[in-house]
């Protein structure tokens, strides 16, 4: 009797604890893990959202990058932090989707994490060296095939990958990859005339379309961008249906306490509906996703259909870790 009656005491104190717990939650600063490098896109979002997430919260949200194998590296550390609510972390289509197949990381995107919110996509540009002589995309696809296997794709591991991978199956023609640890690196060496060939975000390609040191030929979207109205879309430009536009979003380590999660994703939502923050955002051609997806089980349920799309692409083009 004695032994039930603490056992029963024990789990009503416990009950009080977690009540407790939800209602001063959170109670010091949260870590929000970014897994590319400072000044990149990807860490644009982090930092925008953080700051806007940190004045509903009541506590500072303090980006911390952690950079390598496409993305892997933060995942994992995400996947360990302690599941109290106080370490989330940014997730990628590259990162999400595509490292999983082609590092085969310790940890399980369908059992390590949680969905708290998605908060924007954008669609990717096709750009290349002013050494190039086409003018666009129809003089490009025959440019490539006249010269099979002469042109050089920059990529960094993932989105960029794929889509290339996608572009030389749709058009039939040939080029070669060369890896960099970074697109910022790539994009020297394409404004340089090393390499030909880039598939990146408009925020790493818009500021040199702008200089004129590199030509842009589409948008991987059914729609212009509205920051830059001059690309066409890869429909426009002769090239139907290639679309891929990758998004950013927000995960916690599994076993996170939903009434955390609710908090972090009634930060992120109004975030989102922030004025500045949109514009912000917005400057950077990223778009923020509609209300009715910006909550973790609408979340949890696109990421399925995403891997379900793309991870058998994926293992098709048999790509391999750089």
């Amino acid at each position: 009797m004695r032994i039930a009656r603490a056992a029963l005491l024990a789990a009503a104190l416990a009950v009080v604890a977690t009540s407790a717990a939800a209602q001063t939650y959170p109670s010091r600063p949260i870590t929000f893990i970014e897994p590319f490098s400072a000044g990149g896109p990807s860490d644009a979002v982090a930092r925008i959202v953080a700051q806007a997430m940190a004045k509903s919260l009541g506590q500072s949200v303090v980006v911390e990058n952690i950079t390598g194998a496409a993305g892997t590296i933060a995942a994992a550390r995400l996947a360990r932090a302690a599941p109290d609510g106080y370490t989330i972390g940014m997730a990628t289509w590259s990162t999400h989707v595509v490292s999983p197949v082609v590092y085969h990381p310790s940890y399980s995107v369908f059992k390590d994490f949680a969905p708290v919110a998605l908060l924007t996509e954008t669609p990717l540009v096709l750009v290349a060296s002013k050494k190039i002589p086409a003018d666009n995309l129809r003089g490009l696809i025959a440019w490539l095939k006249a010269n099979p296997n002469t042109a050089l794709q920059g990529i960094a591991g993932g989105t960029d990958q794929v889509i290339g991978f996608l572009f030389q199956m749709r058009t039939g023609t040939k080029f070669q990859t060369v890896p960099y640890r970074g697109l910022a690196l790539a994009m020297q060496d394409l404004v340089a005339g090393r390499i030909d060939l880039l598939f990146d975000q408009p925020a790493d390609v818009l500021p040199q379309i702008k200089a004129g040191t590199v030509k842009a030929y589409a948008v991987t979207a059914k729609r212009r961008l509205t920051v830059a109205p001059d690309i066409p879309t890869v429909d426009e430009a002769g090239l139907s249906g290639l679309y891929l536009t990758p998004w950013q979003s927000i995960w916690a380590p599994h076993g996170t306490p939903a009434a955390a999660i609710a908090k972090l994703n009634a930060a992120a939502v109004a975030a989102l509906a922030d004025p500045d923050v949109r514009k912000r955002l917005g400057d950077l051609a990223q778009e923020v996703v509609p209300r009715d997806r910006q909550t973790p089980s609408a979340l949890g349920y696109y990421y399925t259909a995403e891997i379900d799309k793309w991870w058998p692409v994926i293992k098709a083009a048999g790509l391999k870790a750089e």
